[in-house]
């Protein structure tokens, strides 16, 4: 990815390569144009492609070149936040139906991924929330019951089986969401490219968009080279969003987050470890998660930024923190690491913004990318294809509200990560 092994790092190097693309040259006319070739915007080429629309994808850099190609990969089912306090956020209607579509949205991932034979590790073993100390085990109860409420598939691992589950003994109890499971995401979103590509969509990268201008009753897309005139566009650009549509950028504080993955371990370490495969995170502020790749890599990350001071320290805590929960590592070697950028809500509710007429965003995934990305591609294209009416949407549209402090809450996330990460004790 653009030369930077700290970008992507594991996952460009075991993804399939991405589909041939070019830099946008000349002028064309399409039904759709999407900004941003990540989880949402190529999820809503493909559904758009396969309605029939014409589709032209325009990426600033290359196919999950964003947050869609750095992440840890766990496919995850809900939000961050409890499920009862979604209905208070946005309304009964709405909350009650996000909530049921991003309950659904784990197996519309794993389906995509069969139907168009996707390579990007897909594992569907679900995925262990760990409590750490009782007030994580209240947590996570409190979770489960109101999930399990609405009929999810969820269930609450006492010790000794979550115990057996990660290969630890050092969390009390998990929750096991069925539902959910890992990819690889930058396998995924270029398996999405692929697919869209399949069904009629064009995909143009190296590309950033420079403006975007009414021009009748259409929309004129432009890049340095070439432009797109569109009678709808698709904003899908979240915390790397630039120029120009800076408004979104403003709504989001940015939280860094980093991994780091081991050499492949042996088979007896693989068979005491994650046994099951499942992708864990835990309850702690600043949380930590560990996953396995396909060939039996431990993938550790949390909040921080691999960058300056933050590299070492960042380092070192995976070292000890792998160390604390698995000892039969040993001195474990690294392999790879990297880090991207989170976009952060104010409620850490995404967000569903008419940015004009017929200009649409998903962005503040807060991150949650890849099942509520790719359901809510989904949804926009049912939407653009006069298929899913407005109101029908999984989110309600809502103004773009500027957060302030912006830049110093980014900053004091990136060197309280790093404090945090120098005292801390699993």
């Amino acid at each position: 990815m653009l030369n930077d092994p700290r970008s992507h790092g594991l996952w460009a190097r075991t993804a399939p390569p991405a589909p041939a693309t070019s830099p946008l040259e000349g002028a064309r006319t399409v039904d759709v144009a999407v900004i941003g070739a990540g989880f949402t915007g190529l999820s809503a080429a493909l559904h758009l492609a396969e309605g029939g629309a014409r589709v032209a994808v325009v990426e600033a850099a290359e196919i999950g070149f964003g947050g869609s190609g750095r992440n840890v990969g766990l496919v995850n089912a809900g939000l961050w936040v409890m499920p009862d306090e979604v209905p208070r956020t946005l309304g009964p209607v709405h909350g009650e139906r996000v909530l049921q579509v991003l309950s659904d949205a784990p197996r519309a991932v794993f389906d995509l991924v069969e139907r168009h034979a996707m390579a990007c590790e897909p594992v569907r073993a679900g995925t262990l929330h760990l409590a750490v100390g009782p007030a994580g085990a209240e947590e996570i109860n409190e979770r489960a019951r109101q999930w399990q409420a609405r009929g999810a598939a969820v269930e609450v691992l006492d010790a000794a089986e979550t115990a057996r589950r990660t290969g630890t003994g050092t969390y009390g109890a998990a929750l096991l969401d069925h539902r959910a499971g890992t990819i690889q995401p930058l396998g995924y979103v270029r398996g999405l490219a692929r697919a869209a590509i399949a069904a009629g969509a064009e995909v143009f990268t190296s590309s950033p968009v420079t403006a975007c201008e009414s021009e009748g009753a259409r929309w004129r897309v432009s890049t340095a080279a070439g432009s797109v005139l569109a009678d709808w566009v698709v904003v899908a650009t979240n915390a790397y969003t630039s120029a120009p549509f800076p408004q979104i950028a403003g709504e989001l504080v940015r939280l860094p987050y980093f991994n780091i993955a081991t050499r492949p371990l042996s088979s007896n370490l693989a068979r005491s470890i994650l046994p099951g495969r499942e992708g864990c995170w835990d309850t702690k502020e600043v949380l930590s998660s560990f996953r396995l790749d396909q060939a039996g890599r431990l993938v550790i990350g949390s909040v921080g930024a691999l960058r300056g001071t933050g590299t070492t320290i960042h380092r070192r805590w995976a070292r000890q923190t792998l160390r604390r929960l698995f000892p039969q590592l040993g001195d474990v070697a690294f392999e790879a690491e990297w880090y991207g950028r989170i976009g952060m809500t104010t409620d850490a509710v995404p967000r569903f913004h008419r940015l004009a007429p017929r200009i649409l965003s998903f962005s503040g995934y807060n991150g949650r990318g890849i099942a509520p990305g790719t359901v809510f591609g989904r949804s926009l294209a049912g939407h653009i294809l006069g298929r899913v009416a407005e109101a029908d949407m999984p989110l309600p549209l809502t103004p773009v509200r500027t957060q302030g402090l912006r830049a110093a809450r980014e900053a004091y996330y990136e060197v309280g990560s790093q404090i945090a990460h120098l005292s801390s004790r699993v």
